[in-house]
């Protein structure tokens, strides 16, 4: 089973920037999707940003024009770039990968990361 390793969180005031990294412990290639989510305190866990296999992006109205999803073949990384930070995207976020393949061998499961902490203070 594929783990995925989030970092880059932190602390950052508001209209600052963080970009967060999502490391797959194993190369991993044809994901048909990767995304990132997040949960604020005492909230439901949301979508944030999804990037589909033929490279199509779907961004939550609330964060676009300010985040970016991308992702590193080399480095098995996905990351967020998200700038323009305010209090509202005080959150949990965690990865996500469904479908994915390793070693040729393709597997339908879905993988979370463990979470990393993005605090904006005001």
């Amino acid at each position: 089973q594929v783990q995925l390793v989030e970092s880059g969180g932190g602390l950052v005031q508001a209209g600052g920037s963080l970009r967060l990294s999502c490391a797959a412990s194993q190369s991993i290639s044809h994901i048909n999707t990767m995304a990132w989510y997040r949960q604020p305190p005492g909230k439901q866990r949301d979508l944030v940003a999804r990037k589909f296999r033929g490279g199509v992006t779907d961004y939550a109205d609330s964060v676009k024009g300010r985040f970016t999803i991308s992702r590193d073949d080399a480095k098995n990384t996905v990351y967020l770039q998200m700038n323009s930070l305010g209090p509202e995207d005080t959150a949990v976020y965690y990865c996500y990968v469904n479908g994915y393949t390793v070693d040729n061998y393709f597997y339908p499961n879905t993988v979370w990361g463990q979470g990393t902490q993005v605090t904006v203070s005001s």
